[in-house]
C-alpha cells in the first residue's frame, strides 16, 4: 500500500455531485506511486471516467483533495497541471499536419523551434510513426491515429499520462498491439499512467494494479493476478472474468474454511471471504478454469458434485462446457485442447471437482 506522503498521486475522501443530492464518487481515497500503472475499471456510470476527469482538472472535486507529487491541484486549470492526455476519438486538429498536431502543446509552452522540432522528431520515433509527420489525421488508420495521439500526450514529457478508453474504437487486433505498446512505452518512459476502461482483459493484461469501481466506490484494488485468483466480494469475482456461482449457508467457520450447505442440499468447503457468522446466505465463487472432470487428477482432498453436460463448445485452445450442477444450468468450465482431454458429450452424467483453496465464499 502507497502512503500519501510517498504517493505521486493522491485521492484524500474525494466526493464528486453533479446535482447537490447524489454522489457519483464516494469518499475516494487512493494513492500512487510514482511510475505506476494503474486501470480504473467498471461499468458504465460506476464513477471511474468521472476520477480522470477530476485528475485532468475538466470536472471540479465536490469535496476532498486531490494532490499531484504532494501538492493540491483543485484550484489549478487543466493546462497547468502539465499532465498527457489520451482519448477514444482521438481528438486531433484534422487541419493540421502530424507534426504539427505534436508541436502544438510544445507551442503553448513556449518552446523554441528547433527544440520543438527535435521533441516532435523524438516522440513520433517513440511510436514508430516518423514517416507520417507531414500527413493530416483523415490520411491516416485509427491505429495510426491513436499512436499520433499517444505521441501527442507524451511530446512534452508529462510525469503524468491519462487515459479515456483509447483503444475502445480499434479492432481486437489492432487493440491487442497497442496495449501491449502503450504498456511497455509506459514502462520505458517511466510515465505514471491512469487509465480507464471497462474491458477487464484490457485492465488485466496492462496494469500493475486495478482499481474496480461500482456505484462511486473502489470495491477492490489490487494486482491483476491477485484480483482474478482473490475477489473480495461478489461484484469483483462477476466482473473480473467468468466465474461459476452456487448459493448456499455458511453452516460452520473453521478458522480459514468454512462448511457451506449449498441449496441443493450438497455441502462444500470454501475459503471464507467477508463471511461474519454461521447462518449468513453466501454466494460460493469458483473459476472455469479450476474444475476438473478427470477423477485420476483431482487430490484426495477435492470436493466432487455430479453434474449433467448441457452443451460443449469447441473453441480451438479450449473447451468450452456448460453443465447442471447442484440445480443450476449455467455452470461452465474450460478444459484446454489436449489429445488425453475428453471430449464430452451433451446428456452425459459426468463427477466435477476441484479443491477448497479455489472456492471462495463470498457476500450473497
Amino acid at each position: 500500500m502507497v502512503d500519501n506522503q510517498s504517493a505521486f498521486v493522491a485521492f484524500e475522501r474525494v466526493q464528486k455531485s453533479y446535482d447537490g443530492e447524489v454522489l457519483v464518487v464516494k469518499d475516494l481515497n487512493l494513492s500512487m506511486p510514482k511510475g505506476e500503472f494503474l486501470t480504473m475499471l467498471g461499468p458504465s456510470g460506476s464513477g471511474k471516467t468521472t476520477c480522470l476527469m477530476m485528475l485532468a482538472g475538466f470536472e471540479t472535486a465536490t469535496h476532498g483533495d486531490i494532490l499531484l507529487d504532494g501538492t493540491s491541484i483543485n484550484n489549478i486549470p487543466p493546462h497547468k497541471r502539465g499532465i498527457g492526455m489520451v482519448f477514444q476519438n482521438y481528438a486531433l486538429f484534422p487541419h493540421m499536419t502530424v507534426a504539427e498536431n505534436l508541436a502544438f502543446p510544445l507551442e503553448v509552452r513556449k518552446i523554441g523551434k528547433s527544440e520543438r522540432e527535435e521533441k516532435v522528431m523524438r516522440a513520433l520515433g517513440m511510436v514508430q510513426m516518423q514517416d507520417f509527420a507531414g500527413r493530416r489525421p483523415a490520411q491516416l488508420s485509427g491505429g495510426q491515429q491513436q499512436r499520433i495521439a499517444l505521441s501527442r500526450a507524451l511530446v512534452f514529457e508529462p510525469e503524468l499520462v491519462l487515459m479515456d478508453e483509447p483503444l475502445g474504437a480499434l479492432d481486437k487486433q489492432l487493440r491487442e498491439t497497442l496495449q501491449f505498446e502503450i504498456t511497455n512505452l509506459a514502462h520505458e518512459l517511466g510515465i505514471t499512467t491512469v487509465y480507464v476502461t471497462h474491458d477487464q482483459t484490457e485492465a488485466l493484461t496492462m496494469s500493475d494494479r486495478v482499481a474496480v469501481f461500482d456505484d462511486g466506490r473502489i470495491q477492490q484494488l489490487a494486482a491483476p493476478d491477485e484480483l482474478y485468483e482473490k475477489p473480495q466480494n461478489s461484484f469483483v469475482a462477476q466482473f473480473i472474468g467468468e466465474n461459476n456461482t452456487l448459493d448456499g449457508i455458511v453452516q460452520e467457520i473453521r478458522g480459514d474454511t468454512c462448511i457451506v450447505k449449498l441449496d441443493s442440499g450438497d455441502i462444500i468447503d470454501a475459503v471464507p471471504v467477508n463471511i461474519q457468522a454461521v447462518g449468513e446466505r453466501t454466494q460460493v465463487s469458483i473459476r472455469p478454469e479450476r474444475v476438473e472432470i478427470d477423477r485420476s487428477r483431482l487430490q484426495e482432498d477435492a470436493h466432487t458434485l455430479k453434474a449433467e453436460v448441457l452443451e460443449f463448445i469447441y473453441m480451438g485452445d479450449i473447451f468450452r462446457t456448460r453443465l447442471r450442477v447442484a440445480g443450476k444450468d449455467d455452470f461452465v468450465i474450460k478444459t484446454r485442447n489436449a489429445p488425453d482431454q475428453r471430449r464430452l458429450k451433451p446428456g452425459e452424467m459426468i463427477e466435477i471437482g476441484w479443491l477448497a483453496q479455489d472456492c471462495r465464499a463470498l457476500d450473497a
